[in-house]
């Protein structure tokens, strides 16, 4: 079971090739559940509001199309959620990729990111 990064998310659909070997043959992998962050729709919405990034639709609307056209489930930033990303160690100080731990951290998943200072969290699994 694997969660994605925002940035994976984006690049699935708007930048396939910048997406390791390793992730996109786990995401090919059909026995594995996918799951995005609900967190993931507000992070891509302030890079759209920042000019960082462009997308066809608004960013929830396009999330929700994105995961419903891929089988990505959305997992719902919980009271626990955001609590323990408060208390993980100060490794990362965004508090988009805190709460992206924090979730996997929660449900047991893999994160799927390039961030190496997410790598280094304890007990959190991740690939790349």
């Amino acid at each position: 079971m694997m969660l994605l990064d925002t940035c994976v998310l984006y690049w699935l659909e708007q930048s396939p090739d910048r997406i390791s070997t390793r992730v996109g043959a786990a995401l090919a992998d059909s026995t594995k559940a996918c799951f995005a962050s609900g967190i993931s729709a507000l992070e891509i919405g302030l890079k759209v509001a920042q000019g960082a990034i462009k997308l066809p639709l608004p960013s929830g609307e396009w999330m929700h199309q994105v995961c419903q056209r891929r089988g990505i489930v959305e997992i719902p930033v919980t009271f626990a959620i955001a609590g323990n990303s408060a208390a993980l160690p100060p490794i990362h100080r965004d508090p988009f990729d805190r709460i992206l731990v924090a979730t996997a951290l929660e449900h047991g998943l893999t994160l799927l990111t390039p961030d190496r200072l997410i790598a280094q969290y304890p007990n959190l699994k991740t690939l790349w």
